[in-house]
């Protein structure tokens, strides 16, 4: 069964209490529920981790390289400034998606440029906690795509 890490960054623990109209009113738990069951439901495993702190993801992507297939990031706001872990997703050498719930590109000036988008296989914007989904569907096409005889 492949395995893939859902890393959440700074804030999203907060999700159903932090800007609703935003983030929308699911809170962290119970998106997390969903993308566990989804992903069983597709036969992959999935593991979550949420930190605060930029070097704490940066570990769990150097953990992932040897224990998980893939990786679906939402590094809130880390997406836009942290080039620590940019390099730490273009060194692993696994499929890593990039996620977000609201439209980065219909927000702030700011938030408008992902310095981790060009290392990772894709990003997914805009969708909600779909966004999530729609990249463990992503990753199970990526997997499959990759097939070889194992």
């Amino acid at each position: 069964m492949k395995k893939i890490l859902v890393i959440h960054g700074p804030n999203l623990n907060l999700l159903g209490e932090r800007e609703p109209g935003v983030y929308g009113t699911d809170t962290f738990d119970s998106i997390n529920s969903e993308i566990t069951e989804l992903a069983l439901g597709e036969g992959i495993y999935c593991e979550i981790f949420q930190s605060n702190h930029e070097g704490e993801i940066i570990d769990q992507l150097h953990l992932a390289r040897k224990s998980f297939d893939g990786v679906i990031i939402n590094a809130g706001a880390y997406t836009h400034y942290s080039y620590a872990i940019r390099d730490a997703i273009a060194a692993i050498k696994i499929p890593v998606v990039e996620v977000h719930l609201s439209n980065i590109h219909a927000r702030d000036e700011f938030r408008h440029t992902s310095v981790i988008a060009p290392v990772c296989v894709g990003q997914i914007a805009g969708f909600g906690k779909q966004s999530y989904f729609l990249a463990v569907k992503a990753l199970k096409y990526i997997f499959e795509e990759n097939k070889t005889d194992e």
